[in-house]
């Protein structure tokens, strides 16, 4: 029995040599033949050299170091695929997934469990940013074609069968919540407290949100695109009403008709800034399909070390 642990890392040397001590002296416990992928974004801080002279003296620890930063998206996604282990589990560098979880996970992936994914009921990170994104989860449930896990991150442990199904799919730019979800493995979750990032400064901004939002509204719902089709028409509708309204008024009172400047200065902001507001979401999905076809790989290596 092996089991594969997959760590993503960007600008982490404050947290990597710790955290691959840690999983070191964990799987030790547990005593089970293990492997611990790093896959690296290209960083600019260290941690490549602090992660291949940690790589010298441990053969369970495998180096992918990516040609460029690919994204938080693409990345782990990667090194999913590359795991070899009968298990996989996805784990952070900044300690916000703790360490005693990958126990749980294992004990919870031996009774049988094909996707076990740790749920944050608790965070001790920024309060109004995890109402923000309970909020979002919820909505996005909403959205979505199928049930999604709400307060998971995608860190868990998989099945190798499961892996399989994922090495099958063809996606450059994969929103991996939605797609656990969507394969139809039941998924079982276990609850923690998401402690604060133990180094560093987190990666995530403003647009790295933005992206991993609109990836899990565009790539695995169609009712934003009916919600379109549905306000064009009762805009249409509403339009072709004033349109008669006035053109009966004007026929009626014609020496004395005068709409006015305001109304028709209203009206196109109005519907302009429908109008854009919906060709915005056009374009997300037009940009998703445009990826596809273009079909570029998830990441391209620059190195890897102890394979």
């Amino acid at each position: 029995m092996k089991i594969s642990i997959i760590t993503p890392t960007y600008n982490e040397k404050d947290n990597i040599e710790k955290l691959c001590n840690e999983i070191k002296g964990e799987m030790s416990k547990i005593n089970l033949d293990y492997e611990h992928i790093i896959i690296d974004n290209n960083s600019s801080d260290g941690t490549i050299e602090k992660i291949k002279d940690l790589a010298k003296s441990d053969k369970n620890l495998k180096i992918i170091i990516n040609l460029k930063n690919y994204g938080h998206i693409r990345s782990p996604f990667y090194g999913l695929l590359q795991s070899t282990g009968d298990a996989t589990i996805l784990m952070a560098a900044d300690f916000q997934d703790p360490i005693d979880l990958i126990s749980k996970y294992i004990d919870e992936w031996k009774k049988g469990n094909k996707i076990i994914l740790g749920e944050k009921i608790t965070s001790d990170e920024n309060k109004i940013k995890f109402s923000l994104r309970k909020l979002f989860y919820n909505f996005l449930n909403y959205l979505s074609e199928f049930e999604l896990t709400k307060n998971t991150t995608g860190s868990g442990i998989f099945d190798k069968s499961v892996i399989e199904k994922l090495r099958l799919l063809n996606d450059p730019y994969p929103y991996f919540r939605g797609l656990i979800n969507e394969i139809g493995i039941e998924i079982k979750t276990i609850k923690f407290n998401q402690p604060q990032r133990k180094y560093g400064v987190t990666k995530n901004n403003f647009s790295t949100l933005y992206d991993i939002a609109m990836l899990g509204i565009v790539k695995h719902s169609r009712r934003p695109l009916r919600f379109m089709v549905l306000i064009g028409f009762l805009s249409s509708a509403i339009s072709l009403m004033v349109a008669l309204f006035y053109f009966i008024y004007k026929l009626l009172f014609w020496n004395s008709f005068s709409l006015g400047l305001a109304p028709i200065i209203i009206g196109i902001f109005i519907v302009s800034s429908i109008q854009i507001a919906l060709l915005g979401l056009v374009g997300e999905y037009i940009g998703i399909i445009l990826l596809h076809q273009r079909n570029l790989p998830l990441v391209i290596e620059k190195e890897r070390i102890n394979f």
